[in-house]
């Protein structure tokens, strides 16, 4: 008999958000341990007091764990204790060496997982990559931190100066006086340029192609970088963009680069902008896309490119939730 321990967290305290918890940790110690969901003999849960909304046992008798004994108990209030924290402990009819599984904020509860992680998420535009990155930092319970929307917010500020883009005098004296702001507010990221909340404004079609020219100027990229490596150094967190696993984050845990052919990437933005009330053409989108592709991988600092230890996806015909799920397969294996 093996006894393997395992623990996560949820965001709130919602049926919704245990069942995918339930699940996904319990698969993880299945795939982690080379299981077969008839050796587990009986599953033990325990949740802390602020759980009440649904068993974590009959989440995992819904997710598929049927043929073990089930039970839930709730701890007791503990101050300090980690909020909205479901364990596991799994009876396994057989000797192995078990290795225990700690996802989300629970990690924290082991040591040797307690360290801050980076994950590095690059690729190239409607790839899909904010979206996972995104889902990937909520899943975890850290920091998302939107990089492009930082350079989105550089390339607003040069657009409403009337300046050309192109003109990289005129974009280092704009720099300099430039008050950019990041704040995170239930989970999210706004971001305020001279104050003003300008998280919608900066998606513009306009603004994001603006954005890539903008950026490829060292005095704007050298800034927004300083700005994301201090904020990495101090927390785990999930950055997307271009150059994060090659520049921004040379060092970072996780690496991965997200693709997609160019028609499958423009098809995916044409219908978010369509689905925000914008009026757009597909083929000009298509258009702009490719013209990015090459602007991004051909500026001279830092261009669009996978990094050597990256693990390159293909999204092209792959839902959300399947390059989701691969990506945290990786990292869940490599912890």
């Amino acid at each position: 008999m093996t006894v393997i321990r395992g623990a996560t967290t949820i965001p709130e305290d919602t049926p919704m958000e245990i069942k995918k918890a339930v699940k996904e940790l319990l698969e993880q110690i299945e795939s982690r341990n080379g299981l077969k969901r008839d050796e587990i003999v009986s599953l033990v849960f325990s949740s802390t007091s602020d759980i009440h909304s649904y068993y974590p046992a009959k989440a995992a008798r819904e997710a598929g764990f049927e043929s073990c004994s089930l039970f839930s108990a709730q701890e007791p209030d503990i101050d300090g204790g980690l909020p909205l924290c479901i364990r596991a402990m799994l009876f396994v009819g057989k000797n192995l060496d078990p290795k225990h599984v700690y996802l989300r904020g629970a990690r924290i509860l082991r040591k040797d997982l307690a360290g801050k992680i980076n994950i590095a998420i690059d690729g190239p535009a409607g790839s899909g990559k904010s979206t996972v990155a995104k889902m990937l930092a909520h899943d975890y319970g850290i920091l998302y931190l939107d990089t492009g929307a930082m350079y989105r917010a550089c390339a607003l500020k040069v657009l409403s100066e009337g300046a050309d883009v192109e003109d990289e005098a005129r974009i280092v004296d704009i720099m300099k006086d430039v008050k950019l702001d990041v704040v995170f507010e239930d989970g999210m990221q706004k971001t305020l340029l001279d104050g003003t909340d300008v998280s919608e404004e900066i998606r513009k079609p306009h603004v994001s192609m603006a954005a890539s020219a903008v950026s490829k100027h060292p005095s704007v990229r050298m800034h927004m970088t300083e700005k994301q490596r201090e904020i990495a150094s101090r927390m785990s967190c999930v950055l997307d963009g271009r150059d994060i696993g090659t520049f921004v984050l040379p060092e970072a845990d996780f690496k991965f680069y997200l693709t997609a052919s160019p028609r499958v990437r423009a098809r995916r933005r044409y219908d978010e902008l369509v689905a925000k009330g914008y009026q757009v053409d597909f083929e000009e989108l298509l258009a702009d896309i490719v013209r990015r592709d090459e602007q991004d991988s051909t500026r001279a600092l830092a261009p669009l490119k996978k990094a050597d230890d990256a693990v390159e996806i293909d999204t092209s015909d792959m839902s959300v939730e399947e390059v989701l799920a691969a990506v945290k397969k990786i990292i869940q294996e490599n912890l």
